[in-house]
């Protein structure tokens, strides 16, 4: 759908959703109740848990800006309860948004379809209540929401949904107008995960020698016994693999790490503009420059992009950019000091640019 400068999304996360099916798709069905994530301590015990974590983080600030590329966005929820360990990691990332943290007390052991019901609800009742909203993004892969897709289209809203591959419903996707893999939004990057080596077994004892046993003294099984009691140490293990996160560093800060090339650093990390140096504004401009190129590159599929609109999708990412504040007299001297990351021409009054590897 082509954007629309009067557009005003509304964006729902049922975050519980989300964070599972990330976390199983990285590390194997079932695997974020079978390692108690949910409980995670906070004072850095279980660290072999702790690191998986880090390696599954979602990067909510890639799926907020995807949904900036369909308009202005008007209001956003999560919805969680964010008393839980593994839930409040992500705290300040959703903050640093302008995201609605929705608290969904635990009622029932398990809580089970409480977002479900309360993001449903909060969803029809919007679309009553404020009749400008023109698209409804739901962040999650429940087939629960197959109705909810359907009735906020039947209201007149284009629905766009966004979930992780191998843990969203064919029918939730075929409900919606548009559902977008968070794997291939613009700014994550593949993760890699190590497989930890074996340990070496043991070679099996020669059948000879066993036999040999047999006429042996006392003595040599009593040597035996010495040895069996007292081993040789063994190799050390190979260390977990480490995300790409100093050990201080907040699970929910990973995310704007990884991706700093490719949205703003400051937004991400929840940074003070003020408090960054005018090196680092600078890298941060850069990073939304990117970004914002390759939403619109993958959204529209035009080779060139008008500057202008590449502009306004920087300023719905990231209302504090100004390339003025950087030093530059207009948004073309901007783009020019990154010519090694952005090709611009001009056509008449209009200038268009292109990301160099796209």
């Amino acid at each position: 759908m082509p954007i629309d400068q009067e557009a005003r999304v509304a964006v729902y996360i049922d975050f519980d959703n989300i964070l599972i099916s990330r976390y199983d798709q990285i590390h194997g069905r079932g695997a974020f109740h079978s390692d108690k994530v949910r409980t995670l301590p906070a004072d850095g015990r279980d660290s072999k848990v702790r690191t998986r974590f880090q390696q599954a983080t979602v990067d909510l600030g890639a799926i907020i800006d995807y949904a900036s590329s369909f308009g202005s966005i008007v209001l956003s929820r999560a919805y969680a309860d964010w008393s839980v360990p593994a839930h409040a990691a992500y705290r300040d990332q959703l903050l640093a948004r302008a995201v609605d943290l929705v608290q969904m007390f635990p009622t029932t052991r398990s809580l089970k379809n409480g977002a479900d019901i309360r993001l449903a609800i909060d969803v029809v009742e919007d679309l009553f209540r404020l009749e400008d909203i023109t698209h409804v993004v739901i962040v999650a892969g429940d087939s629960d929401y197959i109705a909810l897709a359907q009735r906020a289209k039947r209201l007149g809203s284009y629905v766009v949904g966004i979930g992780v591959a191998g843990s969203t419903s064919k029918s939730l996707a075929a409900a919606c107008d548009e559902f977008a893999d968070y794997d291939a939004l613009p700014g994550i990057e593949p993760v890699q995960i190590e497989e930890p080596e074996l340990e070496p077994q043991p070679a099996a004892e020669p059948t000879a020698a066993k036999g040999s046993r047999r006429g042996r003294g006392k003595g040599a099984k009593q040597a035996d016994a010495a040895a069996a009691a007292s081993p040789t140490e063994p190799a050390a293990e190979p260390a977990a693999p480490v995300a790409e996160t100093s050990t201080d560093e907040s699970p929910a800060q990973a995310p704007a790490r990884r991706s700093r090339r490719a949205t703003s650093a400051s937004v991400a990390a929840g940074q003070d503009e003020v408090a960054m140096t005018p090196d680092q504004r600078g890298e941060a401009a850069t990073g939304l420059l990117e970004r914002a190129l390759r939403i619109l590159h993958q959204k529209t599929d035009d080779e060139w992009l008008h500057a202008n609109v590449v502009k306004e999708q920087m300023k719905r990412m990231d209302p504090v950019f100004n390339e003025k504040s950087l030093g530059h007299k207009s948004f073309t001297d901007f783009i020019t000091a990154r010519d090694s990351l952005v090709d611009m021409r001009e056509e008449g009054q209009a200038r268009l640019l292109q990301l160099k590897d796209a």
